[in-house]
């Protein structure tokens, strides 16, 4: 299957149904111009749900539209910690007014990235949205990007609490610590690509009931898809992927990952 095709052809052998993609940007204007057309080739490849975090208030009312009109998407509400600074002063009333109609508390989390807002305020903004996500009993989804052990830290006060954190790259000890809390570990492509060796090692140790898959789409390209727009069809070939690493039956392995991911979205999905 390649980035214009349709997996119509996708040999039998290769085929899985009911994947969920626990974590896909598909309101971002990356999909704009074929929006329709991802989410035909995603049906194809055997994506029966897609979950679609928020990362911006300006974009709630957006994701709110689409996901009304697409009965496979379902969406998550929060603010990413680079976006902190579109917040309105009433911005977690409005969050709180949309999370009824939401699946989980998302995208959230921190980010040290160069460019990340002051961190302080971070971790502020953080927290008031896991004590919402704890209030309505919802479940996060998390951003850790080089902030690992903060997070782990920052979770220890919110007992309870579940979720997954997405785009896992972590060491093992840090995975461990994580699902010793009750959560699960988002993989996408990144452990396809060659340099990878470190993540496949963990991943290998990961216990297997606390594995969700994701593509993050329309960025984190699997290592065969690189330099492409990302998007959920290409979940199946992730699937295959991981199922080679764990050397685990394709049908097996996808119908764990459907079980967790129900599992920790429980009567949302």
């Amino acid at each position: 299957m390649n980035h214009n095709g349709n997996s119509a052809g996708t040999p039998q052998n290769l085929f899985l149904q009911g994947l969920i993609d626990s974590h896909c940007h598909l309101d971002d204007e990356a999909f704009a111009p074929d929006r329709s057309a991802v989410i035909q080739r995603a049906k194809n490849a055997g994506v029966d749900k897609i979950l679609v975090p928020a990362y911006s208030p300006a974009f709630w009312s957006r994701l709110h539209h689409l996901c009304a009109q697409q009965s496979m998407l379902y969406p998550a509400y929060g603010v990413h910690p680079l976006y902190i600074n579109a917040c309105a002063s009433n911005w977690l009333e409005q969050l709180r007014s949309l999370l009824d109609q939401a699946v989980a508390v998302g995208e959230i989390g921190l980010d040290l990235s160069e460019s990340a807002p002051d961190y302080g305020s971070q971790v502020a903004c953080l927290k008031m949205q896991l004590h919402l996500a704890q209030e309505l009993n919802l479940p996060v989804i998390l951003h850790a990007r080089r902030t690992l052990e903060d997070l782990s830290l920052i979770l220890r006060d919110f007992s309870g609490l579940r979720g997954v954190v997405h785009s896992f790259s972590g060491s093992l000890v840090q995975a461990q610590r994580l699902v010793d809390r009750g959560f699960y570990l988002g993989l996408g492509g990144a452990f396809t690509h060659a340099r990878a060796l470190r993540l496949r090692a963990t991943i290998q140790s990961l216990p297997l009931e606390r594995i969700l898959v994701e593509t993050d789409a329309p960025w984190q390209s699997a290592e065969s898809y690189r330099g492409q727009r990302n998007e959920p069809a290409f979940l199946l070939e992730t699937v295959h992927a991981l199922a080679g690493l764990l050397q685990m039956a394709p049908q097996a392995l996808a119908g764990q990952l459907i079980r967790n991911t129900l599992t920790l979205f429980q009567e949302k999905l």
